[in-house]
């Protein structure tokens, strides 16, 4: 029942309510903890890329003043199992991870000892004592060479580096062959570190008396790690907690189990002490898992009206060292190829994936999981089918975007992508953008001398997905189901417990928008409680835009139980139809009069007077529900871009950057223009900046932020957003998952917006970051200096 008197939240600007005490130093992170009798634990790291361990020394090290103990692998092998990421696909072979490396290390930064001290520097000093007798191993870094059949092997038991393979396949695979122009390239999109601002930490402190063990994690996936510990340490759910208070941020790096976390567990239990371990910058970027690396072969055939025929692609991803945990080394290079066909119509597809394991730090989910490559790849084909056939890019998007009368669609690879705005973002970008003036500017500036560019690029992106579609391929791991419970106290105060895991992207204001427009009752009422399992039965975590979908559907529906209630109980106080009533800014009226009663009143009443009431009434105000999309829903946006490169420095400068994107209903439109603000720097770094490099022999040459480049906010443009905000017809309340879409856009548009800038000099961009040394090296090879 919609009431006039209810709040409209669901759309305001409402200021977020953890900003007061994040920007004033006042937030509780997990290396805030400090518990009496802590210990702290530094770990020795791998400096090989491939070895074989034949002795470890740790007595100088547990000889050290101020250490308590020092682990190897083989002495903790007795107090849990390692992580082991399965899968049911066919052509997937598992990488069992030690929480410290036992007979073998596989990538430089692989934990090898762990030693525990009083204090950080203590165990930082003891690990460096530490004596590790090594016999190198012939190592392949090179993801296609490791492919081959003679070259050495990292896992000996899968017999083969290359530990997942897929196939993907629709209509006609010989229609290619008919297209009236074929476009092809070797497309390159390099390693990412995540680098979240706050590196990854864990605290574990275990109780010998209750058998309990609470760990403080920087995860984004508390459900998920309680999950696995119970599993791994054989221990019961109910005795474990993990608690991810405050995060700073984690950008998808922060969704995998980590050894660390098993290991400080392991411990806490085994000492019976508080253990912490926090990570410094240089082990972030050697062990925290690494984003994309792919390389992808694709073709792209169109008639000659510009009509999109076929695609076909070859995908080989640089999985690393290990398949993670629980999504799988698939989850990133198969999304590629499930998402290279876009927002278009594409009638035959082909896509054939490999997953290849190489001595580096193991590749994980980061923001936009695959998508970025994928559409890095798709966009650029587009454009240069354009340039070829002397069609507007745009227009020919326009010509090839599954239209509003094909929803749903189902894609190549299987997804199927229900109604949005494919076309309205693709016009709304280009007209916010000014693109036939932005086009005449252009001209007179080459005319000029100057290599000024334009680019755009759409896409699609399945969000909040359910429980019929796992998050990973052939993973055995129901993600796709939120809970949340909603309860009013005796004060008439809402506390709103949810299962997913803030990473600081605003969950605390827009769930309590939700809750406070679904009950009725102020914003300010509401409080929300996530990121701790503790009596959560079902819990997983933040990841994949899921969070405003499945915990804002699973909020809704415990919301409206609650709401019954409390109208009920009105009703009986006000002697009053319950269909007569009308509930908003925490007060219950009958319709039409002056009538009525606070929410405080109701609860009061109901909480203290227990035994005055109907028996229909005599339960608390509280409800739990579940709430599982099954399929999730579309989200789409288009972004472009216009760009200029100095010809001295080949520094590209953004001129003007325009998003236009469909996540349905819009909770919080300053919330969601943050969101895409820091999803574009994120994509901007990837396109121009960020680049993890490994020698030949798998060393780690950007191993501290003067290496490893981000972009500042000098080298980050004015972002302008428009919102299409098309409701989802699929998903509660009508919201799409969008925190993800920044990152998925930008470096295809700025791609081909640098790739137009140098059009004149039929320089075609198939390389990601376009540094300035690979811009001077594409330009000399055009010129014939290089």
């Amino acid at each position: 029942m919609q009431d006039e008197l209810r709040p409209k939240l669901v759309g305001a600007r409402v200021k977020r309510v953890e900003d007061p005490r994040l920007l004033t130093g006042q937030g509780s992170y997990t290396d805030d903890y400090r518990p009496a009798g802590m210990l702290h634990v530094a770990l020795l790291r791998s400096t090989h890329a491939h070895a074989r361990i034949l002795a470890i020394d740790t007595a100088p090290a547990a000889a050290l003043t101020g250490v308590v103990a020092v682990f190897t692998g083989d002495e903790l092998a007795g107090d849990a199992r390692p992580l082991l990421a399965t899968s049911t696909m066919k052509t997937y072979h598992p990488t069992p991870m030690p929480m410290l490396a036992r007979g073998r290390v596989r990538y430089v930064g692989e934990p090898v000892a762990a030693v525990v001290a009083k204090n950080r520097y203590v165990a930082e000093d003891a690990a460096r004592a530490i004596a590790v007798d090594y016999a190198p191993l012939a190592a392949e870094c090179d993801a296609e060479r490791a492919a081959e059949a003679s070259a050495p092997l990292l896992h000996e038991d899968a017999g083969t580096n290359v530990i997942l393979a897929r196939e993907f396949v629709r209509g006609d695979t010989r229609a290619m062959a008919q297209a009236h122009l074929r476009v092809a390239a070797r497309f390159r999109f390099r390693r990412k570190a995540v680098l979240a601002i706050e590196n990854r930490c864990y605290l574990a402190e275990y109780s010998r008396g209750r058998g309990e063990l609470t760990l403080y994690s920087t995860t984004q996936v508390p459900g998920i790690v309680r999950d696995a510990l119970a599993a791994l340490m054989d221990m019961p759910g109910h005795h474990i907690r993990v608690v991810a208070a405050d995060v700073g941020g984690g950008f998808g790096g922060k969704t995998s189990v980590y050894p660390e976390e098993l290991l400080v567990a392991v411990l806490a239990r085994r000492l019976g002490r508080p253990v912490k371990f926090a990570s410094d910058r240089l082990e972030d970027l050697q062990a925290t898992n690494q984003a994309f690396d792919e390389i992808v072969d694709a073709e792209l055939g169109v008639a000659a009206d510009g009509t999109i025929v076929a695609l076909t692609a070859d995908i080989t991803g640089d999985v690393g060292a290990y398949s993670i945990y629980p999504w799988t080394a698939a989850l990133e290079p198969v999304q590629v190829a499930s998402f290279l066909p876009g927002p278009y119509r594409v009638p035959n597809y082909r896509a054939a994936v490999r997953g290849v394991a190489t001595p580096k730090a193991p590749m994980g989910p980061y923001r936009g999981v695959g998508r970025p490559p994928a559409v890095f790849v798709m966009e650029r084909l587009v454009d240069m089918a354009a340039r070829k056939l002397g069609l507007d890019p745009v227009e020919l998007r326009l010509k090839n975007v599954v239209a509003a009368h094909e929803f749903p669609y189902r894609t190549g690879s299987g997804i199927v992508w229900d109604r949005s705005g494919f076309t309205e973002c693709l016009t709304a970008a280009r007209d916010a953008l000014g693109y036939h003036e932005l086009r005449r500017s252009q001209a007179k500036a080459r005319a000029a001398g100057r290599w000024i560019g334009i680019g755009f690029a759409s896409y699609a992106e399945l969000t909040g997905v359910g429980s019929k579609i796992p998050a990973a391929p052939g993973m055995p791991i129901n993600t796709g189901t939120e809970t949340a419970t909603v309860r009013i106290d005796p004060s008439g105060s809402v506390t709103a417990i949810f299962g997913v895991a803030s990473q600081g992207q605003g969950l605390e204001t827009t769930l309590a928008q939700i809750v406070a427009d679904e009950l009725g009752v102020r914003f300010e009422d509401v409080r929300i409680v996530q990121g701790d399992t503790a009596g959560r039965a079902l819990m997983t975590g933040t990841y994949a835009s899921r969070s405003a979908v499945l915990a804002g559907g699973a909020g809704k529906l415990a919301a409206a139980a609650v709401r019954e209630q409390v109208l009920r109980g009105a009703a009986h106080l006000l002697e009053a139809a319950v269909e007569d009533l009308v509930a908003g800014d925490g007060r219950v009226s009958i319709r039409g009069t002056d009538r009525g009663i606070t929410v405080r009143e109701i609860a009061g009443t109901i909480y203290r007077q227990f035994g005055r009431l109907p028996p229909e009434l005599q339960q608390e105000l509280e409800a739990t529900r579940l709430y599982d999309p099954q399929l999730g829903t579309t989200s789409c946006a288009t972004h472009a871009a216009a760009v200029e490169i100095d010809p001295e420095t080949y520094r590209v400068a953004i001129l003007r950057y325009v998003v236009a994107e469909d996540c349905g209903t819009v909770i919080n439109p300053m919330i969601v223009d943050g969101q895409v603000h820091g999803g574009v720097a994120q994509g901007i770094g990837a396109a121009l900046f960020e680049e993890i490099v490994y020698d030949a022999e798998g060393q780690l040459l950007t191993a501290n932020l003067a290496d490893y480049v981000v972009p500042s906010a000098c080298e980050i443009p004015a972002i302008e957003v428009s919102h299409i905000d098309a409701q989802s017809p699929t998903t509660l309340g009508g919201f799409r998952g969008m925190g993800e879409g920044g990152t998925i856009g930008a470096p295809a548009a700025v791609a081909n917006a640098v790739a137009d800038a140098l059009a004149p000099l039929g320089i075609e961009v198939t390389e990601l970051p376009l540094t300035p040394e690979r811009l001077y090296r594409l330009v000399a090879a055009a010129r014939g200096t290089g």
